[in-house]
């Protein structure tokens, strides 16, 4: 436990700060899907040691060893983790679940005004085209969700950009991109160290819904023209949406549609699927290591309580012990003084 309990930081921190630059040279749908696992399994591994951690210094507590039947003592000198280090990490932990709840309670009103708000544009089409001069142009999930595009915004662009448009905010819709925005929003409450992974997710999700647009309308220039001149037309709007095709560093967007489109590459997926087994092992293997402290530790409460039983019993003649005491503890029964031992 003394270094697998410390290898899902490493892991997190690793990730935290190799993830963003590798995902935005990956194709995007992969690399948000590889981004949000990376996510959950670092931000439980972080949780995880934590808890591992701030349980050595909890479990020495000797109210909690009492209801537990542990040795204090026994305990003490078998965890190698310091004092100070265990408190640390339970105020640590504390403030990161309490930060995961506040997050949880945002997100889940920012979902349900969204869905109001969908629910209650006119028309009842995927596109809802508002009556307002401001260039807006974003999606709204729902069910199903809807394109919010203004007349503003429209009349900035030609048909073919229209279209562009259009099909970026469709992929977003499709791709269910609000689910990643969610877990990435969430994880980084619980772990902070994932803010840099949360901020690279927003990024890839607006460059899938371009390379879908360009899929979909089959010239990548007029989508990188479309993302542009929809970037400078609402620079001024005072409604933002998290949703939209002027979201992300809109220049990395539009260089990336002028290129070619992202080759695959295998590798760096498959190192970080091996950097998300040693953070999911190496905490498996630190708690097997806290179960046999805490066995030990409660044998060696047993062991002293049998020790104890049958020094009090031996004036009397007794010098055997119950195979369970009252505890659940080894202890020594009283049995009839005739020589022979029972099992």
């Amino acid at each position: 436990m003394l270094i697998s309990v410390y290898i899902p930081f490493l892991v997190t921190a690793a990730l935290a700060v190799l993830a963003p630059p590798v995902a935005q040279r990956l194709p995007p749908r992969p690399a948000a899907l590889a981004l949000a696992c990376a996510a959950v399994v670092t931000a439980a591994g972080w949780a995880g040691s934590l808890a591992l951690l701030a349980f050595t210094g909890v479990a020495q507590i000797p109210q909690i060893a009492e209801e537990g039947r542990w040795s204090v003592s026994a305990l003490r000198s078998q965890d190698p983790v310091y004092a100070v280090v265990a408190a640390v990490s339970t105020l640590v932990l504390a403030v990161c679940v309490v930060s995961l709840g506040v997050a949880a309670v945002r997100q889940g009103r920012h979902l349900l005004r969204a869905r109001r708000e969908c629910a209650g544009l006119p028309g009842h089409t995927e596109l809802a085209v508002l009556d307002d001069d401001v260039p807006l142009a974003f999606a709204l999930p729902g069910s199903p969700g809807r394109i919010v595009v203004s007349r503003g915004m429209l009349r900035r662009l030609d048909g073919a950009e229209r279209e562009a448009l259009l099909a970026h905010e469709r992929a977003h819709l499709r791709g269910r991109h609000h689910v990643f925005q969610s877990v990435w929003r969430l994880t980084a409450a619980l772990n902070p160290l994932l803010r840099p992974v949360a901020v690279a997710g927003n990024f890839v999700l607006e460059r899938w819904a371009d390379e879908e647009a360009a899929e979909r309308v089959g010239d990548r220039t007029v989508v990188a023209h479309a993302v542009g001149r929809a970037a400078l037309a609402s620079a001024g709007a005072s409604r933002t949406a998290a949703l939209a095709a002027t979201g992300g560093v809109v220049p990395q967007r539009v260089r990336a549609l002028l290129a070619p489109p992202p080759a695959r590459r295998s590798l760096p997926l498959l190192v970080g699927g091996l950097l998300l087994a040693v953070c999911c092992a190496s905490l498996a293997n630190a708690a097997s290591d806290s179960d046999r402290m805490l066995d030990s530790a409660h044998w060696a409460l047993c062991s002293a309580q049998a020790t104890a039983t049958t020094t009090a019993a031996a004036p009397a003649g007794h010098d055997d012990a119950p195979a369970h005491g009252p505890d659940g503890c080894c202890a020594v029964p009283d049995r009839p003084d005739h020589g022979e031992r029972h099992f």
